[in-house]
């Protein structure tokens, strides 16, 4: 007498879920934001406390518009795009982007306690060099 060591097979559904790809998406997610979270901050590096605006409708920007960021903070000391300049190369750092077949836009970070003068000498240096679309970087209420 032959035996069959075969289990007969019961057409059951599998109740088990995979969370492999589960697993695989959250770790993607984090990764990418552990990349992007530095790069959104990466112009908060000055600290500098920009005077409040009331609250009004902002124009969006044209994507191919290139912006240049002047900082000066609260010691007076002048920044563009983070990188530390003296009154000398300030000059001809502007006179370089004015240069530029398309100028870009500058945007002036005053520190709320910088004296009104220091941020109308910045704005003549930006006329004198033909750099005539600035906006002011505020922070909101």
């Amino acid at each position: 007498m032959a035996r069959t060591f075969r289990r007969q097979r019961q057409a059951h559904p599998i109740s088990e879920l995979n969370v492999t790809n589960l697993i695989d998406l959250g770790f993607t997610l984090l990764i990418i934001f552990m990349i992007a979270t530095p790069l959104i901050n990466q112009e908060q590096t000055i600290p500098v406390n920009l005077p409040v605006e009331s609250k009004s409708p902002q124009v969006k920007a044209d994507k191919n518009t290139k912006f240049v960021s002047v900082t000066i903070d609260p010691k007076g000391n002048t920044f563009i795009d983070n990188a530390p300049v003296n009154a000398r190369d300030l000059s001809a750092r502007l006179r370089q982007l004015g240069a530029e077949s398309k100028p870009p836009v500058i945007r002036i970070r005053a520190d709320g306690a910088v004296a009104y003068q220091k941020v109308i000498g910045l704005i003549d240096e930006l006329k004198k060099n033909n750099l005539s679309r600035i906006t002011f970087d505020t922070q909101a209420p």
